[in-house]
């Protein structure tokens, strides 16, 4: 009898054995359980902190910021759940972010408008509002990306992505790009948060956000923006650093709280479902969407040296069907952020975990079904899409069940 995918992972993570975390890493001599990350959309921690603290957590990311608090002067939302609500607080939303630039293909340089990429889209007084200047014809919407598991993602290893790339064929292989950790003094890691995977740890991740987003000034993002390249300094009537570093903190320790993205084990265990998830790897979907991948051990120290991985979150097996690596598919948005000049048509995979509760699809969220984003993956995810166009109808169907799973 041929044994399911999902319960052979089951056997796979609940044995204790010599574990190798990652191609390229050395062997670990000493015996690890490795256990299957906590999920669920219960509004749960995942034993990183007390019930207590996660709640305590989640109502100051549930908070809205008012103009006595600094908000603005120029900003996205006026609290982080507004954006990260679906289906509980820390998932994702409808709501994108405007970005825009200038792209001369004769020097082959990116050229931010006055101010930088990203176009707030709200401001505090109507004199100071954000616009697209002229000459900035590169325009990109992004989708509000759940936060939920990001804590386990935080915490597999820079080995670990490297692996997963070199296990990659070399005209689909995912880029790496080292970022600076913010609170670690601008020590270089990996990159897997933000569409361009502009940061790599979740302190650095919400200080960037409650800059961008809200305009809240902190430690590691201390200085106001600007309105179109104008100063604001006549409308910012609350003194520099407005949050003292506290928020900052308790926003990424509650998201490294919060529980993976879980399946639809019922409609998973359904024969369509199963043979649907066989299709997904035979023709190379889970080449970047990757199912399963094993977090750090506890005890490492990650974001150069300001993190230690904790029991909650290290030797952890996670299935986001995503590798975390920038990929050129025909969609890029043509924004380059903190990469190289290459990063230019990327994006991140998109991790398909919760994929079930979201009604637009892909960074931009262009594609509104299933077999429209799929067949939006082109270039380096081009013979996927062909074999996707091969499948027969009922394939077709089982791919689609399998997918309602996620």
């Amino acid at each position: 009898m041929r044994i399911s995918i999902r319960i052979a992972i089951t056997i796979l993570v609940v044995c204790s054995a010599i574990l190798i975390v990652a191609a390229g890493q050395a062997t670990l001599t000493t015996r690890i359980l490795v256990t299957r990350a906590p999920a669920g959309f219960d509004n749960d921690t995942n034993g990183v902190v007390s019930q207590r603290v996660f709640d305590a957590d989640r109502l100051l990311f549930e908070e809205k910021e008012s103009i006595e608090d600094g908000l603005g002067p120029i900003y996205n939302a006026s609290g982080c759940a507004d954006c990260h609500r679906n289906p509980v607080v820390g998932g994702s939303s409808q709501v994108t972010e405007l970005r825009a630039g200038h792209w001369d293909p004769k020097s082959a340089q990116f050229t931010d408008p006055p101010g930088g990429s990203l176009i707030q889209d709200q401001a505090i007084d109507a004199s100071i509002q954000e616009r697209v200047l002229p000459g900035y014809e590169v325009r990109a919407f992004r989708l509000s990306p759940s936060t939920l598991g990001d804590g386990f993602v935080e915490a597999i290893d820079d080995n670990t992505l490297v692996a997963i790339a070199n296990r990659q064929p070399l005209n689909m292989r995912g880029e790496i790009i080292r970022v600076p950790v913010l609170e670690a003094g601008g020590a270089l890691r990996a990159g897997r948060f933000g569409w361009k995977n502009q940061h790599a740890s979740l302190e650095s991740f919400s200080a960037d956000a409650y800059l961008n987003e809200m305009g809240i000034t902190s430690p590691l993002q201390s200085i106001e923006n600007t309105s179109n390249g104008n100063s604001i300094r006549d409308y910012d009537h609350v003194a520099d650093p407005e949050d003292d570093g506290q928020d900052v903190r308790a926003f990424a320790q509650f998201i490294r709280a919060t529980k993976a993205p879980p399946r639809d084990e019922l409609l998973a265990a359904t024969a369509d479902a199963q043979a649907g998830s066989d299709t997904f790897s035979r023709i190379g979907c889970d080449i970047c969407h990757v199912r399963t991948i094993a977090t750090a051990p506890p005890g490492t120290s990650i974001n150069g040296g300001a993190f230690m991985v904790p029991p909650a979150l290290g030797s952890k097996v996670i299935h986001p069907f995503g590798d975390y690596l920038l990929h050129d598919i025909g969609t890029g948005d043509g924004i380059v952020q903190n990469g190289p000049i290459s990063t230019r048509t990327k994006v991140r995979t998109a991790p398909l975990w919760g994929l079930r509760t979201r009604s637009r699809l892909m960074h931009d969220g262009a594609a509104l079904t299933y077999v429209e984003a799929i067949l939006r993956h082109e270039n380096e995810a081009g013979p996927a899409t062909g074999a996707f166009q091969r499948l027969s109808p009922l394939e077709r169907r089982q791919l689609l069940v399998f997918l309602k799973s996620l």
